[in-house]
């Protein structure tokens, strides 16, 4: 891409806010950026080739939804953690194995989106998170959610295509969550916490594709309690 059209983009930015510059086959992140750190608040690089995302990316203190999905990122700099005002991190399609527990530091972030990646366990600490609202860890090679996804506090997790065969009943400590996804993944019906269906605040639980038939769970204790929920919140929005 040339200097000229690149200039133009940023000239750009500087009255909007926004940099939006996808499918260009950028291989870094552009390094004019820098110049604007101080008013530049939504920044969307998918569908590059960029492979590394420099430290200077924590100097974007303003910034509150930076989008880079589809790129080649094998990991992401602790001085993400520095974007206090970030509120939406979308890097989906990407190449993550694990993410920095600098992650945990983005106290404003209500949107995390992981889909498409390489992590096998469910990221730690992200319970610290607290209006957090959706967490999209899709398409991922998860095999279990452990007791500590107690902590989190998302009213969405979306854990569809992974390879999960145990979820820990601690699931249903969730003090927000309203909508867990579990499509297409190693479960027997046996790996489903009862206290899912009642004992929690789940509303919306989806687990179509998995080593059951999902009539089954009407056989289960507590699901018309969870019907209840499932029932009011669907008048809720009709």
């Amino acid at each position: 891409m040339g200097n000229s059209a690149l200039k133009s983009h940023l000239e750009t930015s500087q009255k909007t806010g926004v940099f939006q510059l996808t499918g260009k086959g950028l291989q870094e992140f552009p390094e004019e950026l820098q110049r604007l750190t101080s008013n530049l608040r939504t920044v969307d690089l998918s569908g590059n080739k960029i492979e590394v995302l420099p430290p200077s990316i924590g100097n974007f203190l303003q910034m509150k939804s930076l989008t880079l999905n589809a790129n080649r990122l094998t990991s992401v700099p602790p001085e993400l953690g520095k974007l206090k005002k970030l509120e939406t991190l979308s890097l989906n399609q990407n190449q993550l194995q694990t993410v920095p527990p600098a992650l945990c530091q983005l106290k404003a972030l209500r949107t995390l989106c992981l889909s498409g990646n390489l992590l096998t366990e469910l990221p730690p600490g992200l319970g610290a998170l607290r209006h957090l609202d959706l967490l999209d860890l899709s398409h991922n090679k998860i095999h279990h959610v452990p007791p500590e996804v107690q902590e989190l506090q998302a009213i969405e997790l979306n854990l569809n295509q992974n390879q999960i065969s145990s979820v820990s009943s601690s699931i249903s400590l969730c003090p927000r969550l309203k909508v867990l996804r579990l499509e297409e993944n190693c479960l027997e019906l046996s790996a489903v916490p009862l206290s899912v269906l009642d004992q929690s605040q789940i509303s919306l639980l989806s687990l179509e594709g998995n080593l059951f038939e999902v009539k089954k769970l009407r056989d289960l204790e507590g699901y018309d309690k969870y019907m209840e929920r499932f029932t009011a919140t669907k008048k809720k929005f009709t």
